[in-house]
């Protein structure tokens, strides 16, 4: 027979444990009663992979595994199970034969229309799209003549479209300085095979997503700002509004990357840790994890975890909609 005082401690014991791990992954944070629609009462982040360098552009492979970038590492992995990690893609952001430190690796990782992987190049300077026979097309690296900045996150429509932002943290982290060639850090729109410009105004533009009816593109600048651009049928856009002003908010965290639920509701990383917005752009909640999240991104088969790349580790945490996955 079991001892009844035993199986208590024991209990006890585990449930402190897991609580205690539970912390040490990180928080939720709940700001409006909305936030109650999008995540449960008992939901905690989790850590699922550590010692890595910096980790950007999480993504969910079709082969049903997570992808991420490690910049200076300039690789993208993939996530095996049981915290293990192993290599996707080497050079993944620069090419080069010589071996230069800093942020030259890729960053955001994006699918087009066709289910096609979509690199941002720090190093190459560049925006790369995988084929299936696994050759590399560059689609864009100059803008009128001059070498783009450092491609930094990446979203296209279903009728091929890609956003991309293009601000010079490449530029300023990578050791051998390259020449800045564009003056300005700005929002792009590629269609049919041209280039055009969205936006020239932004201080820094880092992360990028459209709405589930595609009309409404966001992007986060390191002004501590999210800006919505409402689109035309054709991709084009129609008109440029706040979104969201995080001015007031001074805690731990970046204005990186960003993804979107099939509901609507926005999920950004700022000054919050990853703060999350209803579509009309009201501030619900938060999720804290225990390392600064640069990016996330949605995964497992039902779509319903959200990956969160964090300075050196991923995290996860489950949450009650589907998020917005263009793959194939």
């Amino acid at each position: 027979m079991k001892n009844p005082f035993y199986h208590f401690l024991m209990t006890f014991l585990m449930t402190s444990f897991a609580f205690a791990q539970s912390k040490q992954s990180g928080t939720v944070k709940q700001i409006d009663k909305e936030f109650g629609k999008i995540i449960a009462s008992n939901a905690e982040p989790e850590k699922v992979a550590s010692g890595l360098v910096f980790t950007e552009g999480a993504l969910w492979h079709s082969g049903g595994f997570l992808i991420f970038s490690d910049i200076p590492a300039n690789r993208i992995y993939k996530l095996v199970g049981n915290g293990q990690v192993e290599v996707f893609m080497e050079k993944s952001g620069y090419s080069g034969k010589d071996s230069p430190s800093g942020e030259i690796g890729s960053n955001g990782l994006g699918y087009d229309q066709e289910g096609r992987l979509l690199l941002c190049q720090h190093g190459n300077r560049q925006l790369v799209r995988i084929e299936k026979d696994g050759s590399q097309t560059v689609l864009v690296s100059h803008y009128q003549g001059k070498r783009l900045n450092s491609p930094n996150d990446v979203v296209c429509r279903k009728d091929g479209t890609i956003y991309f932002t293009d601000p010079s943290w490449g530029l300023e982290k990578n050791s051998n300085k390259p020449q800045r060639e564009v003056s300005f850090n700005g929002v792009y729109r590629y269609a049919n095979g041209q280039l055009y410009l969205v936006d020239s105004t932004l201080a820094k533009p880092n992360g990028i997503a459209l709405s589930p009816d595609q009309r409404i593109l966001y992007v986060a600048d390191i002004s501590k700002k999210w800006f919505a651009y409402d689109l035309n049928k054709d991709g084009t856009v129609k008109s440029k509004r706040l979104f969201f002003d995080a001015s007031s908010i001074n805690n731990i965290g970046h204005m990186d990357g960003m993804k979107v639920d099939t509901k609507g509701y926005v999920y950004a990383t700022g000054p919050d840790g990853v703060m999350v917005f209803s579509p009309k752009g009201k501030y619900i909640g938060a999720i804290q994890f225990a390392e600064i999240a640069a990016n996330v991104g949605w995964g497992d088969k039902d779509g319903k975890t959200l990956y969160a790349t964090c300075q050196t580790g991923v995290y996860r945490i489950r949450l009650k909609n589907k998020g917005l996955r263009y793959v194939k």
